[in-house]
């Protein structure tokens, strides 16, 4: 399998990603292009993955380098603590106990290696009533109160992808644990556990909103506030050609741009804040952009600060302009996707390269100290593969 180029921030270290599906790929996906070594392990056996992807589009598979190994024999176990030995971060994203059972906990793991950074991503956390109970990204994001938080005014609250729980309150706060203590490792010599549970994760995105509740600026219900679609100045309108139109224009000056563009009557610019002429500005709103097609709307508010934007499909977003110009997707064969972020000015990420052939077993466990002909035997006996 291909790796990073490892010219990245992180060039140098080296990760034991444990395979798995959710936010731990993506995390892994992410510290392979900020330049660590990645090396993926599946198990022997294992069965087909929760979504059959071919590989060449499967980015839980790129930039990484696979072995497979069974974990179910003293040799496997013992060949996985020699390789701990020498990584630098471990991640897994198995339920509570499994990794234990395994003979790969913390415990074991941190003996063989004092400065491992050993990375653990559940739903739920380490511990708790539910920490054994399964569960997706909708379970999490339904105990957080942000489920309810995200939808209409009336209607059922909107699931938000899986972006929410999974990517943002898990691989982010993963990959942010991560870093964070690689730099305590810098100072103190020694690793430690990141515990990054999904729910904490989505929880704390919700910081600034319990500001907003505290301080009597947020009511705990669905579209009536500021930012949830209740304030008709940020929220979401029908175009004449069906598509729509985002309006996020908060601020006086950007509204009173909005109300000259659009244009309404100049009157609504003192009552922006005013609750009891949102009814009226909303339909006022609503029947005007409904006049014209949505790039009539994108065309005319591009120049201007009045923060309005076409709402573009995942398709139509890779071929806008100004992702264009800063080169924000990638063509990698016949996939589409993000390219590596944030951007580094020293020490740049590189785009993580499809599958290729099947790694040299013997080269590759030669570099964490494993002698070939050991390596040899390992494979001959079913303990490792390719």
């Amino acid at each position: 399998m291909t790796a990073a180029t490892g010219s990245g921030p992180l060039a140098g270290l080296t990760v034991i990603e444990m395979a798995g599906i959710g936010p731990v790929p993506l995390a892994a996906l992410m510290l392979a292009e900020y330049g660590a070594r990645v090396i993926r392990v599946e198990r022997l056996r294992a069965g087909a993955g929760f979504l059959p992807l071919a590989p060449d589009v499967d980015l839980s598979l790129h930039g990484r380098t696979t072995l497979k190994v069974d974990l179910k024999r003293p040799e496997g176990v013992d060949l996985m603590l020699r390789l701990v030995a020498a990584a630098d971060i471990l991640v897994e994203g198995f339920r509570p106990g499994v990794m234990e059972r395994l003979g790969l906990g913390p415990q074991p793991c941190l003996a063989r290696n004092p400065r491992l950074v050993y990375g653990r991503m559940t739903g739920f956390g380490q511990d708790g009533p539910l920490a054994d109970r399964a569960g997706h990204d909708l379970t999490y994001l339904a105990l957080t109160g942000a489920l309810h938080a995200i939808g209409p005014k009336g209607g059922r609250p909107a699931i938000p992808l899986n972006l929410v729980a999974d990517y943002g309150g898990g691989t982010m706060f993963l990959v942010a644990g991560i870093l964070a203590a690689l730099v305590s490792r810098a100072t103190t010599g020694r690793g430690q556990v990141v515990d990054a549970a999904m729910v904490d994760g989505a929880s704390m995105l919700l910081a600034p909103t319990f500001s907003y509740m505290a301080s009597g600026f947020w009511k705990d219900s669905r579209g009536v506030n500021l930012l949830d679609g209740g304030a008709p100045f940020y929220d979401v309108y029908e175009a004449a050609d069906g598509r729509h139109v985002a309006v996020a224009c908060l601020e006086p000056q950007f509204f009173a741009e909005f109300v000259r563009l659009l244009p309404l009557d100049a009157g609504y610019v003192a009552r922006q804040y005013d609750p009891r002429a949102w009814p009226e500005l909303r339909a006022a709103i609503t029947a005007r952009i409904a006049e014209r097609p949505r790039d009539a709307w994108a065309e005319l508010f591009e120049p201007s600060d009045a923060c309005v934007a076409p709402v573009l499909s995942l398709a139509e977003a890779a071929e806008h302009p100004h992702n264009r110009a800063r080169d924000v997707h990638a063509r990698v064969g016949r996939m589409t996707r993000p390219r590596p972020a944030p951007r580094f000015s020293a020490t740049p990420a590189s785009l993580a390269g499809p599958p290729a052939a099947p790694a040299d077993l013997a080269a590759l466990l030669a570099g964490f100290g494993i002698d070939p002909d050991e390596a040899r035997a390992l494979a001959s006996n079913a303990v490792v593969g390719a």
